[in-house]
């Protein structure tokens, strides 16, 4: 729930600074530049805190609400960069690298800054909250790292970086104007406690008390779930080596492929499959030999007729040769073999690749009419994807012998129907 709040969230934001977008995309800018500019920003949010030291005095958080605003402007083209790789279709491998590294040099300079401003007029403890925020922040964004590093998804928290910034961001600001009104040493004592409660300055440093605490939340937590996701795989690879390992099992595996593949009619030659007929929303499928079985990729809609943005794509069996049940993938299907890979890039549209064979995108949009298709290169075209085929030949249950993968589909532009077959 909060993923999909904080997805619509996103996409509206998305809606207000487009605008903005393509204007920065006619002046040429690339998303690199646009990422340089967000980090030179913060350095000078560090200029302000130091001046504030330097020049200003305890009592004068207008520094502190300048700084906030300077932040909030730093951290919009956090959003931008990604945005303009998006919209003019300049998005790379390094880019979203140089992006991750300034936006961790960013955070680290922007904590810098804030450090010095807390010392510098002896907001000892503050700062030192300040700090164990920064070491949260570093291990939030590293944990994800490192588990994609190890083929695991790890989003999850109520921290992330956005979070950080408008934290951060509005804390500072309020602390400014708070100040002009009240003064910036105000304090508030209660009768009967011999120091006082609340004062000015708490407006921003409390705040990051409790970042101090989430950020770590955070981190541990992505830390358990990638743990989990982890033990799974391991799990289902025991399992395997365990299978492969057991005479009777063992056997079945290289028997099992030779007396299937007796039903094909000649090797190297693609046998007479059923189609699958009467399904709404299908938007491809999958067949292989020696397998009459059929992998269908649905859409997949909620009760009210809208697409399920965390999951779009339903993926399922129709077993022909058990009287066409439909059937749904068990775990290894799922994470090795037939699931998919699915990231949204923008406003109703994925990117979807497969757990087996991640090389070829595939996209997930809307057609000129409005309906969902999946879309993909095929040839020369970005065609919209009907059926994927493989021809398998030999190999072990395991590991099939993949003599090529076929993918059919239809030419938008003219209707006619294309194919395309590689070796994987």
């Amino acid at each position: 729930m909060k993923k999909r709040f904080r997805d619509k969230l996103q996409q509206a934001i998305y809606v207000v600074i487009n605008p903005l977008v393509k204007g920065l995309i006619k002046l040429g800018l690339t998303p690199n530049a646009v990422t340089l500019i967000g980090f030179l920003l913060n350095i000078g949010v560090v200029v302000i805190f130091v001046t504030g030291v330097e020049e200003g005095n305890r009592g004068d958080l207008s520094y502190v609400g300048w700084a906030g605003a300077l932040i909030l402007f730093a951290g919009l083209f956090d959003m931008l960069d990604g945005q303009v790789a998006r919209l003019g279709n300049m998005g790379s491998r390094f880019g979203a690298l140089f992006d991750s590294v300034l936006d961790r040099y960013s955070e680290m300079v922007l904590f810098l800054g804030i450090c010095y401003y807390l010392i510098g007029h002896h907001y000892f403890l503050s700062s030192i909250f300040a700090f164990i925020a920064l070491i949260g922040s570093m291990m939030v964004s590293y944990t994800r790292a490192r588990a994609e590093g190890l083929g695991i998804e790890s989003k999850g928290g109520l921290m992330q970086r956005p979070e950080r910034i408008v934290i951060i961001s509005v804390s500072a600001i309020a602390c400014g104007i708070t100040s002009h009104f009240i003064g910036g040493d105000y304090k508030l004592f209660i009768p009967g406690i011999p120091f006082h409660v609340f004062e000015t300055i708490s407006i921003f440093t409390f705040p990051l008390f409790i970042m101090a605490i989430m950020t770590n939340i955070t981190a541990i937590g992505r830390l358990k779930d990638a743990k989990k996701a982890i033990d799974q795989q391991d799990q289902v690879t025991r399992v395997i080596r365990s299978a492969t390992t057991t005479p009777v099992i063992a056997l079945l595996i290289m028997v099992m492929p030779v007396m299937a593949m007796a039903n094909v009619q000649k090797a190297g030659t693609e046998p007479v499959f059923p189609v699958p007929q009467n399904i709404p929303h299908m938007l491809f499928y999958m067949q292989r030999t020696p397998n009459a079985n059929t992998i269908i990729y649905d859409l997949n809609l909620q009760k009210d007729g809208t697409l399920d943005e965390d999951d779009p794509v339903n993926i399922y069996w129709i077993r022909y040769t058990e009287k066409g049940e439909k059937k749904g993938l068990n775990y290894i299907q799922r994470k090795f073999a037939y699931g998919l890979k699915i990231k949204q890039v923008a406003k109703d549209k994925y990117e979807l690749r497969s757990v087996a064979y991640d090389k070829k995108k595939m996209y997930l949009m809307k057609s000129a009419e409005g309906d969902y298709h999946i879309y993909t290169q095929i040839g020369s075209v970005m065609a919209q994807l009907n059926r994927i085929y493989l021809q398998i030949e030999g190999g072990t249950f395991w590991f099939p012998n993949v003599v090529y993968i076929e993918m059919k589909g239809v030419d938008p532009a003219t209707g006619k129907e294309i194919k395309e077959q590689f070796k994987p």
